[in-house]
């Protein structure tokens, strides 16, 4: 059973399982009904966590803003960003005709710790002012007015680096369209209320002067003023050596990228999931029976009932999908995760023991991507020379084998049983007198057989033929016993009439692109990554034989069209928000200021994942994308500080040092809170965590560290481009 496109899979799927419950009763005695694969499940498990994570965030980030800000009214009134932004994008979704998926939950899960963010910029202005005794309403306009700009070049900044992903084609874009929708209307929502509402409630809840602190309260208190004062104390370092700052930066960045260039961070398109179903397919050797067949998947049904991993297996013996009697699927349910050995791990000894019965070959298919064969790596041979292919196909596989890379490798190159090839000898039947139309219907009555008649039983008629019973009909021995009579009337044996010739045949002949082609797959070992087997594969192309050429398809063409369109969005994001923050600041230069901050970021998130032991992924990627636009947030708010102090009058110098000790606690808190939102995610809790966690790992990792380097080197980079300026005019 397969849902309708734009259906709700879990919704279809509880629905069948209602009808079946009303079948059973009406079943007749000794047959029964049940579900043999349900894939719906672990989705509603995967929403499920999605949600748990998404509260989770809420509280964490509650409680940063309270311990920050020290007073439960102005904590209360940050918070209320959150509903409001969530409740508006939920809007948003249902009136786009969206669904909450685990994209668009994992999205809110993640906007938790950004909604909050001008929110938080707004009330600790507002604080600051009131704290020396101004009045509420006098501090909530003047704090809202201060921090208006900056906050609004921070939320378009995001909204900016979401834009390409919104408008990727294919498969990503198909996948990242809601998640890019929903990150960009609740950010876009957070901005409103935290301009509007915000200052509004401020103005009538809060209190003039410091609000009191509790022992904890006071316990931070202190830790952030011994912070603030080790911070005064090395900025000024840092601005006289803003060029020994920026080098180490940008050292710092070259070590990521070569980080991530090297085999120690693995590349693939999507992470691998236990998501408790296994997959297998099985085949024997060409050309052997059903019945052979069926015997094989017996002894496998034999040792999967004796598994205690197994909940239930499902068979389907021969031509399922197009395949031949020689093969098999099956279809394996795991028992829930605990208490039972992974998914992964499992799939390593299924692997291991079904392929010792001999003449067995079992591939456990891990669907990595979509349009693919379930294998990770996925090319085709192509060109016109049926036997060049075939003789490059052998030496790419047996490259392979030897590479360490690889395995289940396999190809769609397969002879089938021998054919016995009967061409009619035109000489010695014209002197025989037997023509050779006599000479074909007698072998295509004997061995196919003839309908003779039609046999009725009520109301179906079933068709009679006749041919030689299967001990007659063997070898090509049997042809010396077939008799065809002569223009004489003699009967002549078939043997002297034709020539015979047994040959293994190919079972089917693949082109793809006007060309013949023979598909070569395969799996990565346990560590490697699909990244690294796509790069040995290319590299092969210098060793294929002229007028063969290699294609990528499956898993490896999404492969590549992941990297393609992030690659993409990566530069788009970088211009668009370059474009948007030359246009809020008036200057070409402050951007660049602004955006200094990206290499740290994506420095954190390739250390996180290396060291977290995940793969660069599309999840992950889109983790580094949403920390392009959160991190920029620190850079605006320094360099917009920063820009009132030189409009007063001060030197560049001593604008952003009254910058960073003016900005600290806000910079610190919105970090504080993004982290704490993907805290939750980070620790991988549940059905789906393979996806969310790399994301909210790659955010976690770029977050801390861009946060703590920017406080030094966005002022370095800001005196630095201050001077070429100056020297320019």
């Amino acid at each position: 059973m397969k849902k309708q496109i734009g259906e709700n899979a879990v919704s279809v799927a509880d629905a069948a399982k209602h009808t079946i419950e009303a079948i059973r009763p009406t079943l007749p005695k000794g047959m029964e009904l049940s579900v043999n694969y349900d894939g719906a499940s672990y989705i509603a498990a995967s929403v499920r966590e999605t949600e748990f994570e998404f509260l989770l965030s809420v509280a964490l980030t509650s409680l940063v803003c309270w311990l920050f800000l020290g007073s439960l009214r102005a904590a209360f009134n940050i918070i209320l960003a959150i509903p409001m932004s969530v409740f508006g994008t939920v809007a948003v979704l249902y009136f786009c005709g969206f669904t909450l998926n685990t994209f668009t939950l994992l999205a809110l899960a993640l906007a938790i710790g950004v909604v909050v963010d001008d929110a938080i910029m707004v009330q600790e202005n507002i604080s600051r002012h009131a704290e020396t005794g101004m009045a509420v309403r006098r501090a909530a306009s003047l704090g809202t007015r201060e921090i208006r700009f900056a906050a609004l070049a921070a939320t378009v900044a995001v909204i900016a680096i979401f834009l390409p992903v919104v408008f990727m084609p294919g498969i990503i874009g198909q996948f990242f369209l809601q998640f890019g929708v929903a990150l960009s209307v609740a950010v876009g929502i957070s901005y409103l209320e935290a301009v509007t509402l915000a200052p509004a409630r401020c103005a009538q809840f809060m209190v003039p002067g410091r609000p009191e602190r509790g022992r904890l309260g006071t316990a931070v208190d202190a830790a952030f003023a011994r912070l603030a004062r080790g911070y005064r104390r090395l900025l000024p370092w840092s601005l006289r050596h803003p060029v020994k700052m920026v080098l180490g930066s940008l050292l710092i960045f070259a070590g990521a990228i070569a980080l991530m260039a090297s085999p120690l961070l693995r590349k693939e398109a999507t992470p691998q999931v236990d998501d408790g179903v296994l997959f297998v397919r099985y085949e024997t050797q060409a050309g052997a029976s059903l019945h052979e067949m069926d015997g094989l998947m017996r002894r496998v049904e034999a040792w999967m009932a004796a598994r205690p991993e197994i909940q239930r297996s499902y068979t389907i013996v021969g031509g399922f999908g197009g395949t031949g009697v020689n093969t098999a699927v099956q279809f394996v349910t795991l028992t829930p995760p605990r208490g039972r050995m992974g998914k992964f791990a499992f799939k390593d000894v299924v692997t291991e023991q079904l392929n010792a019965i001999p003449g067995l070959k079992a591939v456990v298919q891990e669907n990595p991507g979509p349009g693919s064969r379930g294998y990770t790596v996925e090319y085709s041979l192509r060109g016109n020379e049926w036997d060049g292919l075939v003789s490059a196909s052998e030496a790419l596989t047996a490259r392979m084998a030897d590479s360490g890379l690889f395995r289940d490798i396999d190809t769609d190159y397969q002879l089938g049983r021998p054919e016995l090839a009967v061409r009619p000898d035109r000489e010695r039947c014209a002197d025989l007198g037997v023509p050779v139309a006599d000479v074909a219907a007698a072998v295509n009555i004997l061995v196919g057989g003839v309908k003779v008649g039609k046999f009725s039983q009520g109301s179906r008629r079933v068709d009679i033929r006749a041919r030689l019973l299967d001990a007659d009909r063997l070898t090509p021995d049997d042809l010396a016993t077939y008799r065809v009579r002569a223009a004489s009337g003699a009967l002549v044996p078939l043997s002297e009439l034709v020539r015979s010739e047994e040959r293994a045949v190919l079972q089917q002949i693949t082109r793809k692109d006007h060309n013949r082609a023979i598909s070569v797959f395969a799996n990565m070992v346990p560590g490697k990554g699909q990244g690294e087997g796509l790069a040995w594969m290319q590299a092969q192309t210098t060793q294929l034989p002229g007028g063969v050429a290699l294609a990528e398809e499956g898993a490896s063409a999404y492969f590549r069209e992941v990297l393609v369109g992030f690659a993409t969005a990566f530069v788009l994001g970088i211009v668009f928000a370059w474009m948007i923050l030359a246009a809020q600041f008036n200057s070409l230069i402050h951007p660049f200021t602004v955006l200094s901050i990206l290499p740290l970021a994506i420095a954190g998130a390739a250390f996180s994942l290396a060291i977290g032991g995940f793969s660069l992924n599309i999840f992950s990627f889109i983790g580094v994308l949403l920390l392009m636009g959160l991190v920029k947030k620190n850079s605006i708010i320094l360099v917009d500080y920063a820009e009132r102090g030189r409009a007063a009058g001060l030197s560049a110098g001593w604008a952003i040092l009254r910058a960073g000790s003016v900005r600290l606690r806000p910079i610190l808190m919105t970090s504080c809170a993004t982290a704490a939102a993907a805290v939750p995610v980070s620790f991988g809790l549940g059905a789906g965590t393979e996806l969310r966690q790399p994301m909210a790992v790659a955010v976690l990792g770029g977050v801390i560290l861009s946060t703590v380097l920017s406080l030094f080197v966005v002022p370095a980079c800001y005196v630095i481009l201050d001077r070429l300026r100056r020297q320019r005019t």
